[in-house]
């Protein structure tokens, strides 16, 4: 039974890394998994900002919802002096994450956002009430597994990106695709 294999890969820590994504099922469920993630964080954002505008009000959650946790401190320095960012960045992050990874352009750098996004979630879920393993793990999880996978690559935009000699000539750009 002859396959078609794609090679996902690139340089992770200075070293080469190619993993082997069988086109047949592998990559079919990266694509998966990148649009299902993508939609979700799309309809996340998206939903925010027609329901509360540009701005939405994260300051009840920053303020209490995070108290006895880590990033209390953080969040409650936000809600007081700058919560305009965070009410700003959580509607607009989450529809940019969701459209790049929807088009699987930029993949890696989508994933990596939407990964700090999901931290954030995730550490801040006082008292871990629906316990350790929840929905804001397994979201890290998958912009994990899209990162690692460099899933923009498999029926994207990336893996037309990373053919061009603007891309070959600018390592850095390989690295957020």
């Amino acid at each position: 039974m002859a396959t078609n294999t794609e090679r996902a890969g690139g340089d992770l820590f200075g070293r080469g890394l190619a993993l082997d994504v069988d086109g047949g099922w592998g990559g079919y469920w990266m694509v998966m998994l990148r649009l299902l993630t993508g939609y979700w964080m799309f309809h996340a954002g998206i939903t925010k900002l027609m329901e509360g505008g540009l701005m939405m009000d994260a300051t009840g959650w920053m303020q209490y919802a995070t108290e006895g946790t880590l990033i209390h401190p953080i969040t409650n320095w936000f809600a007081q002096n700058a919560a305009w960012l965070p009410n700003l960045m959580i509607p607009m992050g989450e529809t940019l994450i969701g459209l790049g990874l929807l088009v699987g352009c930029l993949t890696r750098l989508a994933a990596f956002f939407g990964t700090f996004l999901m931290v954030f979630f995730y550490v801040g879920n006082a008292g871990f009430a629906n316990g350790l393993v929840n929905g804001d793990l397994m979201g890290l999880l998958l912009f994990v597994t899209l990162i690692v996978f460099a899933a923009g690559r498999v029926m994207g935009i990336d893996g037309w990106l990373v053919e061009t000699e603007f891309a070959e000539n600018n390592a850095w750009l390989r690295y957020m695709i």
